[in-house]
């Protein structure tokens, strides 16, 4: 039995909105006697919502537009493949693409029903996986305007800006600055497992999988480093061998160092919201843009893997793109 034959062998009913016409634009040609049968049986058994109704006319009938003109029980698993590349390459997203499919799939197995149809040919057929988005850095300036904003000349802000400073300057993990010791200690049972090196203008930290590396701290941030020492001797209380303390003189948590830097940026006139791991995909952006060397990048941010560094490639070329697209004249639209 074909598709046409099991709609018109089931009992007649109320036919959902839109499935029978020809599309929004008149011209559209109108909806498979199958996929109208199929619809009726979404509304009247199911009793699906009018929009989900509507979700579903619109996936069948973009399936019926790839068939062209094919009918739809001879399509196989190769074509269904096909369609989804199709749509990928019209700039379909993954998600998009995934809920397409579902509705396919549950025609094809209404089908399978009522026909002689095989195989469903969705099954098995995958959306392509939504890529990770890259991760988002500031621009060269927008990071100088963050980190040489003074907030004031309290402890706090002189802090603030040493952190801020040492996160742009160094690529740190939040967690890995928050463990900073001001300098190594290994005395009376404790144990430095990060620290500042001042005099050798460089950090000393352990990072994931307790893997220890070493990284250069920039010049501004040693400057604003040793202003910071000279604030934090009175409020080594509580935690003395801790970098950065809070008002209370203990360790500094995550918390207060996001909020910290979420108000620091918002008070320096940034139009996005800041976060630590912002200012260490920056500093791999700049980094990476100015030297090209991602061997470099991959030691400075600890990675085990060079292709968790790759990503830093991509955000390279989208800067690469759009010098491209403004100075090229021939990249350019005429006026």
């Amino acid at each position: 039995m074909s598709a046409r034959q099991a709609a018109s062998g089931k009992a007649k009913a109320r036919t959902p909105a839109g499935a029978g016409d020809g599309g929004p634009d008149g011209n559209t040609p109108p909806l498979e006697p199958g996929i109208r049968a199929y619809l009726t049986s979404l509304a009247s058994e199911r009793k699906l919502a009018g929009l989900t109704l509507e979700n579903y006319t619109r996936d069948l009938r973009q399936l019926q537009r790839l068939a062209g003109g094919r009918a739809l029980e001879s399509l196989q698993h190769g074509d269904i493949r096909r369609f989804v590349m199709q749509l990928h390459g019209e700039g379909l997203v993954g998600r998009s693409i995934a809920r397409k499919l579902s509705a396919w799939r549950g025609y094809f197995a209404w089908l399978a029903q009522r026909t002689a149809l095989v195989a469903n040919p969705v099954e098995g057929v995958r959306a392509p996986k939504q890529p990770k988005p890259l991760p988002k850095a500031l621009s060269p300036d927008q990071a100088s305007a963050l980190v040489e904003f003074e907030s004031g000349t309290s402890a706090e802000a002189v802090r603030n800006r040493a952190m801020f400073e040492l996160l742009y300057s160094s690529g740190l993990r939040l967690s890995e600055l928050t463990s900073l010791d001001h300098r190594y200690v290994d005395a009376d049972g404790y144990r430095s497992i990060s620290w500042l090196d001042l005099p050798e203008r460089e950090v000393v930290v352990t990072g994931k999988g307790n893997k220890r590396r070493r990284v250069p701290v920039g010049e501004k941030a040693a400057q604003a480093l040793a202003q910071w020492l000279d604030k934090r001797a009175p409020l080594a209380t509580a935690e003395p061998h801790a970098l950065f303390l809070s008002a209370r003189g203990k360790r500094i948590g995550s918390r207060a160092v996001q909020q910290g830097l979420a108000h620091h940026a918002q008070a320096a006139g940034l139009p996005t919201h800041v976060h630590p791991h912002m200012l260490r995909h920056s500093f791999a952006t700049h980094v990476l843009q100015s030297s090209g060397d991602l061997r470099a990048v991959q030691e400075m941010l600890g990675h085990s893997n060079i292709s968790t560094t790759q990503i830093y490639t991509k955000l390279d070329f989208q800067h690469l793109a759009k010098v491209y697209d403004q100075a090229h004249p021939r990249s350019r639209k005429k006026p």
